[in-house]
This record gives C-alpha cells, sequence and structure tokens, in this order.
C-alpha cells in the first residue's frame, strides 16, 4: 500500500474519521480507538507492540470482505447454508457485540450526550442478553432440528425414533416464532433517532452510530436469509422426510 509510512504518522482520529472500519481492526487487536484518538497509529503499535504493517493489512482484508449474494446461498445445500448462519452467529458475538459494548461502556462525551449515554448504557445489555438468548434458542431448537430430520432422512433412526423427532415442533411453528424477533433494534433506533447526529459531533459517537446502523443492516439482511432461504429449504426437508417415514410404514 503507498504512503504506509505516512499513515502510520497519522492521528488515530484523522484515520478513523476517514474510514470507521479502522475502529473494528483496532478492536480487533485489543485498542479501544477512542482512548487513543490524538496519538499516532505509530505510537499506538508501539505502546500495544503491535506491527503497523500488520494492522493495515487487515485493515486492507475486512475492506476487500465481500458476504455471498442470497442467490448464491439458494443454491447451496441446507448444510451449507447452516454453517454460514452459524459463522455469521459467531462474528456477531465475538466481535461486533463486544465492539459496540466496549465504545458504548468505554467512551467519554460532552455534556450534551450524557443522557444518551446513560439510556445506551442501560439498553444496549438488555438487547445484547436477548439476542445472546435469541441466537441459542436457534441453534439448539432449529439447527439441531435440521441436522436431525438429515440423520432420518440418511436412515441414521429407527423407525420409532423417527416418528416420535416428527411429533415434535415442527420447522413450519419454529419459522412463524422466528419472524417475531426480526425488529430486535427497534428500541436502539428509536433512542438513537434513527442514527441521526448533527456534523459536528464527536468522532466516537459518530463510529458508534455508524456501527449500530451497520449490525441493524446486517441482522435485517440475517433474517432475511432464514425467512427467506433457511426455512422455506427446512420445511421442503421436513416434508420429505415425513413422505418417507410414510412410504416405510405402509411397505411394513
Amino acid at each position: 500500500m503507498p504512503g504506509e509510512s505516512h499513515i502510520q504518522k497519522r492521528s488515530i482520529e484523522e484515520l478513523v474519521q476517514e474510514n470507521y472500519v479502522f475502529a473494528g481492526v483496532l478492536h480487533y487487536f485489543g485498542i479501544s480507538f477512542y482512548k487513543y484518538e490524538q496519538q499516532s497509529l505509530e505510537e499506538v503499535c508501539r505502546k500495544f507492540r503491535v506491527n503497523p504493517q500488520q494492522l493495515i493489512n487487515e485493515l486492507e482484508v475486512w475492506a476487500w470482505r465481500k458476504e455471498p449474494s442470497q442467490d448464491e446461498l439458494y443454491l447451496r445445500p441446507i448444510e451449507v447454508l447452516v454453517e454460514y448462519l452459524k459463522n455469521k452467529h459467531h462474528f456477531f458475538l465475538r466481535h461486533q457485540l463486544p465492539f459496540l459494548s466496549n465504545i458504548i461502556s468505554g467512551v467519554k462525551l460532552p455534556n450534551e450526550y450524557a443522557g444518551l449515554l446513560a439510556d445506551l448504557r442501560l439498553m444496549f445489555p438488555l438487547f445484547v442478553d436477548d439476542f445472546i438468548h435469541h441466537i441459542h434458542e436457534e441453534e439448539s431448537t432449529v439447527f439441531n432440528r435440521i441436522k436431525t430430520l438429515q440423520g432420518i432422512e440418511g436412515n441414521g433412526y429407527r423407525l420409532e425414533e423417527a416418528l416420535k423427532i416428527l411429533n415434535k415442533p415442527s420447522i413450519a411453528g419454529m419459522a412463524h416464532d422466528h419472524e417475531a424477533h426480526d425488529d430486535e433494534m427497534e428500541g436502539i433506533r428509536k433512542l438513537t433517532n434513527g442514527y441521526q447526529l448533527e456534523e459536528g459531533a464527536p468522532t466516537a459517537i459518530k463510529v458508534l452510530y455508524h456501527e449500530m446502523q451497520g449490525f441493524e443492516k446486517e441482522l435485517i439482511i440475517h433474517a432475511r436469509i432464514e425467512n427467506d432461504l433457511l426455512f422455506p429449504k427446512a420445511v421442503e426437508l421436513e416434508k420429505e422426510v415425513k413422505r418417507k417415514i410414510i412410504s416405510t410404514i405402509r411397505m411394513n
């Protein structure tokens, strides 16, 4: 990358203002950007014993990261779709939520943001708890049921066991319950007035709002993939397994 030595001399605030992704990359290396805004990248890397080149390389990786389209995912078998969704859950839980929580709990802002920050410090942990519960519930019910259905389809269960499993709550019922969770960030969106800020707001809160809005967009896409791709495929799988079991019973 040209001008790398020049980048290392620039302040953290300047680099983050230019590209908010830089704040997330710094967090990945254990650095809270808002604590070192006036220091140069070189100084901060020295303090944390991070190779500046490694950090810059990581920024490029993040900048070029591309998500598969819904069309691409549609063509994949259901087990690939489940694995993709699990990986996204992992990314949400291991990176995005800790990054947002870190800013909300640690940032210092001018007095005019004190009320907002206090409300976020109350509301965001509740959202995180609900979100983690939702993910764990989804993985232990929906994802596990899909895996079990595939096991039945592959003759991995005796007929009596398969019948008991098929009598448990259906995928179609789970799909209906799932759609009720689709607007999980409504409260935060209202609190932040739809993530609107005046032009002269501090860099740290601009980054926070940008990241929260980006996270909400990711959740919308994630829910759409589940509702439009995963559940229809899973419903078809369940129907196919039931047809197979009925056929087996008739043959016996």
